[in-house]
């Protein structure tokens, strides 16, 4: 597993931190942000195209729109490592 580190919300306490980190080994970025209130989870649940509720293996949290500029920082670094596994070797 590469798990970097890409930011954190530049308003944290440091106490609570949502972050964003990327696996560039499996192509996923990771986030720790706040729990929903039940109200927005089943709010969340409702309005979802998938079949029934969040799996117990799935979870919906929520992020400030601060922390924008490090989620497209995330997806740039992934898109980067995407790139560099489909490039034919030199």
């Amino acid at each position: 597993m590469a798990v970097e580190f890409v930011g954190i919300d530049p308003d944290t306490d440091r106490d609570h931190c949502p972050t964003v980190w990327t696996d560039a080994e499996a192509l996923e970025i990771l986030f720790q942000g706040w729990k929903p209130s039940p109200e927005t989870w089943a709010a969340c649940e409702a309005t979802s195209p998938a079949n029934g509720p969040v799996p117990d293996d799935e979870v919906i949290l929520r992020l400030p729109a601060r922390m924008i500029p490090k989620i497209r920082e995330a997806c740039d670094a992934l898109e980067r490592a995407q790139l560099r596994r489909a490039a034919p070797p030199v």
